[in-house]
């Protein structure tokens, strides 16, 4: 376990240092939108206009029915058509001429006595006026019970399409927990043995196989850490009592003290494996820590390194209260006040360090002076034992882990980090927690 020296009772609030001129940096913009791999992006609301599988299979069922419909509707409108034709000769004809009154509010009038072919002329056009009418009818008819059985039936395929999709959306929410580092969700589908299925028991053996392999790893990591202390620890008594001896002659001293910086680098490295190794893990026990508290403690700690170094701290703490380990959000903040404390300017730099609630999120900034930084460069900081234009080489300022502490741990809180360059030098790091 990682062990870390007591916090001091918090100091009165000091003067504000100087810091930059006109108060708060002009550097300082708005936090920029969560970046699109968060988790936190599922709960987001999702336009009806998507092209999600769900509406493109409601638009397939519902335009196929459509299709069939208007089909069915044309052949019986010919259908109709041709039996209407079929039956237009009357069963009668007139041999003579005869009195005939019509009462019809469809056909043309006639009265009086008309010949044969007068009234034949009359039937004729009297029933091409009430076939007309009676097509229409039907048509319009028909359209009106089309449109209301497509609108059921668009309706009926988008029920069926997600209910037929539904398993594929219990494997997408168990994907994103995954990608919130919960490596030991399970989808477990129930249900018949179709392609789905086979779909979330595939993924559930690779999370099986991806489990066991970042858990080896961690105790891997652990275990070594463990055991590498022990010797460490007998190496650095060893070493100070070397160095207490007042016969011993200066050679001796000097390589003493060489060798015991050299210790202290190898305890930094075998701690900071081991913060790390936890920090993967998810945080299960929340507890409310109050962010502010937290920046102002690893403030005052390094307030003495900023005064060898000739950098000014200054800032506004917001309190603002998040759910999580305040051990490991206040090695976040210790990590980023050392970095910005000894990548900074040779002298007149500064270091600034807000909290602020803003969206239903806490935001720790921590902004520095310091020599350019390009935008291409920021990835390769947050990776273990990388540093700025340097790889795996030797240093006074550290071990390179603390950047990949910073984003182990917050992202084990649900949040994530963020470096941004500033013009003309320093950087502007952002991480934002859950409230």
């Amino acid at each position: 376990m990682v062990s870390f020296p007591p916090k001091p009772p918090r100091p009165p609030k000091p003067a504000r240092p100087p810091g930059p001129p006109g108060g708060r940096p002009p550097s300082r913009v708005a936090a920029p939108p969560k970046p699109q791999w968060d988790p936190g992006d599922a709960d987001q609301h999702r336009s009806w206009f998507r092209p999600t599988i769900r509406i493109r299979l409601t638009l397939l069922y519902g335009g196929m029915f459509l299709i069939a419909g208007v089909v069915l509707l044309t052949i019986i409108y010919l259908l109709a058509a041709r039996a209407l034709d079929r039956g237009s000769r009357p069963p009668f004809e007139f041999t003579s001429s005869t009195e005939v009154t019509i009462n019809s509010d469809i056909c043309p009038g006639i009265t009086g006595r008309v010949s044969a072919a007068a009234f034949e002329s009359w039937l004729s056009e009297c029933y091409g006026v009430q076939r007309s009418m009676a097509l229409d009818q039907l048509l319009s008819n028909s359209l009106l019970a089309l449109l209301g059985l497509a609108v059921a039936a668009f309706a009926f395929g988008y029920v069926m399409a997600g209910r037929v999709l539904s398993p594929l959306g219990r494997i997408t929410r168990t994907a994103r927990q995954v990608a919130g580092s919960d490596l030991h969700r399970r989808i477990e589908l129930d249900g018949p043995d179709d392609e789905f299925k086979e779909l979330a028991d595939t993924f559930d053996e690779m999370l099986d196989r991806l489990d066991r392999a970042f858990t080896a790893q961690q105790r891997f990591v652990a275990n070594a850490s463990h055991e590498l202390r022990t010797p460490l620890a007998i190496n650095r008594t060893l070493l100070e009592v070397q160095l207490s001896d007042p016969e011993a002659s200066p050679e001796l001293t000097q390589l003493g003290k060489t060798l015991l910086a050299t210790n202290e680098r190898s305890e930094q490295l075998v701690e900071g494996l081991l913060l790390l190794a936890r920090s993967e893990n998810e945080i299960i026990d929340h507890k409310p820590v109050d962010l502010a508290e937290v920046a102002g403690q690893a403030v005052e700690q390094s307030r003495g390194e900023a005064a060898s170094r000739g950098v000014a701290l200054s800032g506004n703490r917001e309190q603002v209260w998040v759910q999580g380990n305040g051990v490991l959000l206040e090695r976040i903040a210790l990590n980023l006040v050392q970095n910005a404390i000894r990548y900074n300017l040779p002298s007149d730099g500064w270091v600034r360090v807000d909290t602020e609630a803003r969206s239903g999120q806490a935001l720790l900034v921590v902004e520095n002076t310091g020599p350019v930084v390009p935008a291409y460069e920021i990835d390769n900081m947050f990776e273990p034992f990388r540093r700025l234009r340097t790889e795996r080489t030797g240093s006074d300022k550290g071990v390179g882990l603390g950047l990949s502490i910073v984003r182990s741990v917050a992202r084990a809180h649900g949040g994530y980090v963020q470096a941004v360059p500033r013009e003309g030098g320093g950087l502007v790091m952002r991480v934002t927690v859950p409230v």
